[in-house]
């Protein structure tokens, strides 16, 4: 997941760099007023979002493959857990129903 992460920032910073150059050199209109590194920023996003979308595609399937496999791991610890506890429960109320039978025997 990290890498997934760290790949996506890189491909942001490289529209930012391209698109501060566009905007700087007068290819890319400026923005209004006092908004120019917002304006920047904002076309970097849109940019660079679709071109993640496309050229991550299979980092994105491995680290959905992981995140899947971690999950499944957590389900089956947590379901394991549980029936430890349900046997615990049960031999505690077993044993709590025969001394009750051999005391009032």
């Amino acid at each position: 997941m990290l890498r997934y992460t760290l790949m996506r920032l890189g491909i942001f910073a490289g529209c930012l760099v391209v698109v501060w150059a566009l905007v700087y050199s007068g290819l890319a209109p400026r923005g209004l007023g006092d908004s120019n590194g917002l304006w920047i920023v904002l076309l970097a996003l849109l940019i660079s979002a679709p071109i993640s979308f496309v050229v991550l595609r299979n980092e994105r399937d491995r680290a959905s493959e992981r995140i899947v496999r971690r999950m499944e791991r957590a389900k089956a610890n947590l379901e394991a857990n549980r029936s430890q506890e349900d046997a615990a429960d049960d031999t505690a109320r077993a044993q709590s129903r025969s001394s009750g039978r051999t005391q009032t025997s």
